[in-house]
């Protein structure tokens, strides 16, 4: 067996599988294309399951990959097993309805044994218990029957639709890694060792699962697929003879750099291993498209990069050192992706700006913790477990830090009820992985059919023929409801590429419908979704089909912008930035693109005017049928690149050369004029503009401006109440705003409500701020009748209140009454929603911490303070004038002594 690098395994898997006639796919991104329900690619078949479901047919059935997958549902266990990873790359090969069970173990057994020369006594397969096809196929290929093992868990069944039998393949790691000579009997009972490593699992979709039905009830499958998973770092393993995947050459250069930087000789502890693989799944999924973000995808990123930070505190890495690890990631994987080469240097800087929020997180955490630390000193001497949480979901603070901070505070918190919340995060991230993991079921009906059907992108009606009507999920012959429609050729544009679909109507005279809605069927077809208004059709019907025109025409216009927009934002701001995401309909278009700078109104003020430079200038849109290497010859940009086709659909307009398959203007002046309707971040990094074309301009930006208009009066009427009451408490105060009107049909206008709305914001605050304080000092001047109630023991003063007041207020009434004595103590109870909170004052020899605290113990509150301050609380109501009388009690005994 010889020493392989993992470039090399790389190699030799995709030379045996072209070998056998299998078509090399490019891994996806992990940022899942058109779902969203999806955080990340997490299998090698996720890219494919449109052809496994039936959606699509592929062009060759035979295919082969390598997919970039992130998985982070045992985030815990990694650092700590010796294969647990939250980015891997899965190896595949897979069959769509052609070779099945005996060539595909075939295939396994080859590829290990002969191209790279494992001895077969050092594997082992497993297979599903009942599945004698797979466990005598293996005999046949020479498999000893004492390396074959059945196991009930051999079932590859997520949610309804394909599923089926495995066969998963281990390796010998020999008697090193078997100290206790038990690990075969573990390994027959499928429990945790080390010897018996997996290494690939072929998985044999041959049925589809029903809710409801037991497995040996499920119907085998119109088309039979193979689905396999190779882990490349456990191959990397195994084939560079280390003792885990951190060492090898995957990971070494970059544990060694965490060492160079912690001053260290790396010792195989979790902190370098979960560092370096933290932060090779965040390189990864940002080169991608991800982004840093409170939620989704981006909450995983940030949770990653988040342990990492905390893992090299423990290093002594205390600054920020992440971003360094870029350079050696990129170097061990640019090979295989060349694109990160391109996106180094944005990555290192999306890294460092996460790390030096994340440092700024951990104080504003600190700060959270010592309100909530102050507060239970106020109530029960403890914080919820909710709250140990939210520290942590919220500013990354970690629970072990928090649990420091209340044993010095002599506050403590459940432990329980926080790793409840941890617990109910995790299991709403695994739903969410294996719902979107699920396939729907695969539709027979619409995968056989493959009649070409031509779609025209000149015309918007025309007379054609029916070829295929497909009723809940089958092909029939007639319909007089609704239903799916296939036509000969069609004017109906079918949603891709961020574009929606074509609407419109199909009539005869003996039928009329309305068309809602296009998708693309399995084998390209564009299918309709209709309602039917009257009357019945059947396949072979000719029937006239129209689109809605002027629909369509403002799509176009949309589309064509959405290219300048591109063009513009590149010249005015960075030639770097690259399209995030896109949506196109007959209202408006919206394009997202990352960028590292910060970006002005006035900057998007300037694309604004670069788009309408463009667009002014006639420039004609030519549309050019090419090869995908022709196209890259071009240097065409790819904003909807299908991977596998190599015919595609460049426009050009003038220095704007794109792939696209959607629909365009003739010329850029039919676009007439756009505006920009909104500016965001949606992320690090990453932003989005809404903008509007032509006719919709000046009723959409009324729209727009509508909610500043609505909450500026709000404002306007709050200030004017507040005057009012101002009035009736004999206050006197001033406010005097000038409210301006604009009429813009641009961004401006967006600009000038917002500011103007922010201006009024301001100085109602500011009007409400000097009102409040003005109520304060008049309420809390006048104590007259607190100290009325003063009681004086041989030249001791003394005021004992029971009240229901404002925190705020009361504390200036206490101080007012402190400062009219000039040897006394104040106590008083105050009675608030959740209890009653207590306050001390004194200018005397009583201690106002020390009485607090004997107070709040008579109805087991909390509380304590300074010798001339002191709070405290209780959730309890009752025994309040129990407490009073005491307190005077106490104070008289010591005052007589």
């Amino acid at each position: 067996m010889k020493k392989l690098t993992s470039d090399e395994i790389r190699q030799k898997w995709f030379d045996f599988f072209k070998n056998k006639g299998h078509m090399v796919v490019e891994s996806a991104p992990l940022v899942p294309i058109g779902d969203d329900s999806l955080l990340f690619v997490n299998a090698g078949i996720t890219p494919l399951k449109k052809y496994f479901d039936g959606r699509e047919v592929p062009e060759n059935k035979r295919i082969v990959s390598i997919q970039k997958c992130i998985r982070t549902n045992d985030i815990e266990n990694v650092g700590i097993t010796k294969s647990h990873l939250s980015f891997f790359e899965m190896m595949g090969n897979f069959s769509i309805g052609d070779y099945f069970k005996e060539e595909a173990l075939e295939f396994a057994l080859e590829l290990l044994t002969k191209e790279f020369e494992i001895p077969q006594d050092k594997l082992y397969m497993t297979v599903y218990t009942s599945d004698d096809d797979a466990y005598n196929r293996w005999l046949e290929l020479g498999i000893a029957e004492d390396h074959l093992i059945r196991l009930d868990g051999n079932y590859w069944e997520i949610g309804e639709g394909p599923c089926g039998p495995d066969s998963e393949i281990f390796y010998d790691r020999g008697e090193a890694y078997d100290p206790l000579g038990d690990a075969l009997e573990k390994f027959k009972k499928d429990e945790d060792q080390e010897r018996y490593i997996e290494i690939w699992n072929n998985v044999f979709s041959q049925y589809n699962s029903v809710a409801g039905l037991k497995r040996e009830e499920y119907q085998e499958l119109p088309s039979k697929n193979i689905d396999t998973g190779a882990g490349l770092e456990r191959w990397a393993t195994i084939f560079q003879e280390v003792d885990s995947v951190f060492d090898t050459d995957l990971f070494k250069p970059i544990i060694d750099e965490i060492a160079k930087l912690a001053n260290k000789a790396y010792d195989a502890s979790a902190p370098y291993k979960i560092i370096a693989d933290h932060t090779r799944t965040v390189v990864m999924a940002l080169a991608d498209g991800a982004i840093f973000e409170n939620h989704g995808r981006g909450y995983v990123l940030r949770r990653l990069l988040r342990r990492s930070v905390r893992m090299g505190k423990k290093l002594g890495l205390n600054e920020e050192f992440i971003y360094q690890l870029v350079v050696p990631i990129v170097n061990i994987m640019k090979e295989t992706y060349p694109d990160l080469l391109e996106r180094q240097g944005i990555i290192k800087t999306m890294i460092y700006d996460e790390e030096e929020l994340f440092h700024k997180t951990l104080s504003a955490g600190e700060k959270r913790l010592e309100q909530l630390i102050a507060e239970a000193k106020l109530a029960d001497n403890t914080i919820s477990g909710y709250d140990a949480f939210k520290l942590y979901d919220t500013y990354g603070f970690p629970f072990e830090l928090t649990k420091e901070y209340l044993e010095e505070a002599n506050i403590t918190t459940s432990e329980a009820e926080y790793i409840k919340y941890m617990n109910l995060q995790k299991e709403l991230a695994r739903k969410n992985q294996k719902s979107s993991a699920s396939m729907t079921e695969q539709n027979e009906d619409l995968l056989n059919f493959k009649e070409e059907s031509v779609f025209d992108y000149d015309e918007e009606e025309m007379t054609s023929k029916v070829i295929a009507i497909f009723k809940d999920g089958h092909l029939v012959d007639e319909t007089d409801s609704d239903a799916y429609l296939i036509f000969d050729k069609t004017v109906f544009y079918a949603e891709s590429g961020g574009q929606v679909a074509d609407r419109g109507a199909i009539k005869n005279d003996k039928f009329k419908a309305k068309v809602v809605d296009v998708q693309k069927a399995p084998n390209n077809q564009h299918l309709h979704q209709i309602e039917v208004l009257e009357g019945s059709i059947k396949v072979g019907d000719e029937l006239l089909i129209k689109i809605m025109g002027d629909e369509r025409a403002k799509i176009r216009r949309n589309h064509s912008a959405v290219h300048l927009l591109q063009k513009a934002l590149q010249e005015t701001i960075d030639m770097g930035i690259k399209q995030a995401g896109s949506y196109v309909d007959n209202e408006r278009l919206r394009f997202d693109f990352n960028c590292t700078a910060k970006i002005s109104d006035d900057t998007i003020l300037k694309v604004e005017e670069r788009v309408n430079e463009l667009i002014k200038e006639n420039t004609p849109v030519e549309i050019l049928n090419m090869t995908l290497e022709e196209a890259k010859e071009l240097k065409a940009i790819a904003l909807f690149e299908d991977k596998y086709s190599e015919m595609v659909r460049v426009i050009k307009m003038g220095e704007v050369i794109e792939l696209c398959g959607g629909t365009h203007v003739n010329n850029t002046s039919e676009i007439r004029s756009l505006a920009i309707l909104n500016f965001e971040s949606k992320g690090s990094n990453v932003y989005r503009v809404e903008a509007l074309t032509a006719g919709n301009i000046k009723y959409f930006l009324a729209e727009a401006i509508t909610p500043y208009v609505e909450e500026i009066s709000k404002l306007l009427n709050k200030a004017k109440n507040i005057l009012k009451q101002a009035k009736e408490e004999e206050i006197n105060l001033k406010f005097d705003l000038e409210i301006e009107t604009t009429e813009l049909d641009s961004y401006r206008a967006i600009i000038f409500n917002r500011n103007q709305l922010e201006y009024v914001q301001s100085e109602v605050k500011k009007l409400e701020r000097e009102f409040n304080n003005k109520i304060i000092e008049k309420k809390a001047s006048d104590v007259s009748m607190y100290l009325n109630t003063m009681e004086k023991i041989n030249g001791f003063e003394l005021v004992i209140i029971k009240t229901e007041m404002d925190l705020k207020i009361l504390k200036s009434v206490v101080d007012n009454i402190i400062n009219q004595l000039k040897n006394g103590f104040v106590f008083v109870a105050n009675k608030a929603e959740t209890g009653v909170n207590f306050i001390a004052s004194s200018n005397s020899i009583i201690h106002a911490g020390l009485m607090m605290k004997k107070a709040v113990e008579m109805v087991d509150g909390n509380g304590g303070g300074k010798e001339t301050f002191a709070t405290g609380g209780t959730k309890k109501t009752e025994g309040i004038d129990e407490v009073l009388i005491q307190v005077k009690e106490y104070i008289r005994d010591n005052i007589k002594e």
